[in-house]
């Protein structure tokens, strides 16, 4: 099942690749930098790895131009992608969410979305300087019903895509009220839709970051905000399990990521290890060299594996908490142990901004915070193997 699965999403993989590259070659004016492919690989299958390495199409004065020739790219490649898409189990399904996704987002904001255009971005408001991996009880956010409005307040930490030129809306995870539970009340957590520049909305500067520099990362503050009551997306209480249902996806992507993080590492290692020469050799002449991009190569292989097993139990409709959580844990940690191998290799030059290893070793660490930390991982799997929940 997983290699049948892997084949059609190489088919449509293809075809947004080639449309993500032509958008980046029109707005940069250089060439997209991808992964060469390694023996017998689909050179297809490192789409999501691909954008672990070009970061620049997401800072300020690139975005808006790129989505504009994105747009155009897909365009010109519809009915190539819905061609192939119509072959993927669960396609039409996943179409039908989408069509009825787009339709709730364009009651909310009504004439910023153009059919057939990518023009926005949505961001996650879910995490909270004083919650961390403990979501709901950190969670201070609060949203009160007041006639046909909800009345937002409270402080939203580290959301990605917030302050952007084309940040659309964002989807705020608020205490709505409180339910019985088996321990007394519990929060009542609920999510609610919104649209960037709604008064009562501020967006903090962007933080300054050790890596991950291209992606759009603030704090919101929310002082009676009002929104329509109609933005409540889906059940009212269920804003929490819409939550971790999209942290379990989020999972295999930061996984996907990892990888190419991880590969790109072994990419590089081994084309400089071939012509750095120490001691009248090359350095990858060295057993002690050799030995390094070896496991490099094993650890990517492997996290490729299991995030791979993970997706193709999404998308045929199985459970996958676990295998998500497995693959994100293996993947991040391959990527900070490759980053860290692959700047020892480079030495003195692997600590220069200019080379990509540098860049690598700054943006692998987030990837062991971000969608659920490490332990958080752990944690999940241990309950999924059918241990106590203690905490």
């Amino acid at each position: 099942m997983l290699w049948n699965v892997d084949r059609t999403l190489v088919d449509v993989t293809i075809v947004l690749r080639d449309a993500y590259a032509a958008a980046f070659r029109e707005v940069t004016g250089r060439p997209l930098v991808r992964l060469a492919p390694a023996r017998g690989r689909p050179d297809s299958e490192v789409i999501f790895e691909t954008l672990a390495l070009n970061g620049v199409v997401a800072e300020d004065d690139h975005l808006p131009a790129f989505t504009e020739a994105l747009a155009r790219a897909f365009a010109d490649r519809r009915d190539r992608i819905a061609a192939q898409g119509r072959a993927m189990p669960g396609a039409r399904e996943a179409l039908a969410a989408v069509a009825r996704l787009e339709g709730t987002v364009q009651s909310v904001l009504t004439g910023t979305i153009r059919s057939n255009a990518v023009l926005m971005l949505g961001a996650f408001g879910l995490t909270e300087a004083g919650g961390g991996s403990d979501v709901p009880g950190g969670m201070r956010t609060t949203a009160v019903l007041d006639g046909d409005e909800w009345v937002i307040n409270g402080t939203k930490a580290f959301i990605t895509n917030s302050g952007t030129a084309i940040t659309g809306v964002i989807a705020v995870a608020a205490i709505t009220g409180t339910r019985p539970g088996p321990d007394g009340p519990r929060p009542e957590i609920s999510t609610i839709l919104v649209p960037s520049g709604t008064p009562g909305l501020t967006v903090s500067r962007k933080y300054s970051k050790v890596g991950w520099n291209a992606s759009d990362t603030r704090e919101l503050s929310f002082t009676d905000c009002r929104v329509p009551a109609a933005n409540l997306l889906g059940e009212r209480g269920r804003g929490y399990a819409q939550f971790l249902q999209i942290l379990d996806e989020g999972r295999i992507a930061i996984a996907a990521v990892a990888v190419g993080l991880a590969q790109g590492c072994v990419d590089e290692s081994l084309a400089y290890a071939k012509q750095r020469r120490a001691f009248g050799h090359a350095i990858g002449e060295y057993q002690a060299i050799q030995f390094k991009i070896a496991d490099m190569a094993a650890r990517a292989h492997t996290a490729r594996l299991a995030y791979y097993h993970a997706a193709a139990k999404m998308l045929a409709g199985e459970p996958f908490k676990k295998e998500a959580a497995m693959a994100k844990l293996v993947a991040s940690n391959a990527a900070m142990d490759n980053a860290r191998d692959a700047t020892q290799i480079f030495g003195g030059y692997g600590f220069m901004n200019e080379y990509p290893v540098g860049r690598f070793y700054r943006d692998a660490k987030i990837l062991e915070i971000g969608e659920g930390t490490s332990e958080v991982q752990r944690m999940l799997i241990a309950r999924e193997l059918g241990l106590p929940a203690l905490c």
